[in-house]
């Protein structure tokens, strides 16, 4: 497994763009980070005709197209450049610590159309004005009271920060367990 594998400490732009240029790589990295080991690559590749195609489960011929791009192509590329571990021989692969390298770059326009950053900016502007409002009086949310709104806003933010980092990168948990 990854025999071929660069030794050099961080991947360059260039590598990084030229891996996530491809909507095939994308999907099966994000696949990849969403099962817990390694997985086979014919489960992977009908994971990733599924996501391109919306069916379930995807026809035939495009689990076959996509299952023969993985193994000949692009799962070859990913092993070369420490990403993943590709075993030709088992069919079987699983992301590597270096994944995380381009996980930061496939955040660009996420499932919901609005960035973390973006997210995080409304949540701010909110909890600011939430909590402003609570300690001004106003009728609803100052019969609360300030300190019930700010700890509301803090769980909230909390909670969201606690689900990026786990939709981000499951080794964050996996060392607090250890």
């Amino acid at each position: 497994m990854g025999a071929q594998t660069k030794e050099r400490d961080d991947l360059d732009a260039g590598e990084i763009h030229d891996i996530l240029r491809n909507d095939r790589r994308r999907l099966a990295i994000k696949c990849l980070r969403e099962h817990d080991g390694p997985l086979s690559v014919r489960d992977l590749s009908e994971d990733v005709a599924t996501r391109e195609t919306g069916e379930s489960p995807a026809p035939r011929d495009k689990r076959r197209s996509v299952y023969v791009s993985l193994h000949q192509t692009h799962l070859p590329k990913l092993d070369e450049l420490g990403i993943v571990d590709y075993d030709t021989d088992e069919k079987e692969v699983r992301l590597r610590d270096r994944a995380a390298e381009i996980t930061t770059y496939m955040e660009v326009v996420p499932r919901y159309g609005i960035t973390w950053a973006e997210y995080y900016l409304v949540l701010g502007i909110l909890g600011f004005g939430t909590v402003l409002a609570a300690s001004l009086g106003t009728p609803l949310l100052g019969a609360i009271g300030t300190p019930a709104v700010a700890t509301t806003y803090l769980l909230v933010l909390t909670g969201s920060a606690a689900f990026h980092v786990r939709s981000q990168d499951r080794e964050f948990f996996e060392g607090l367990r250890a």
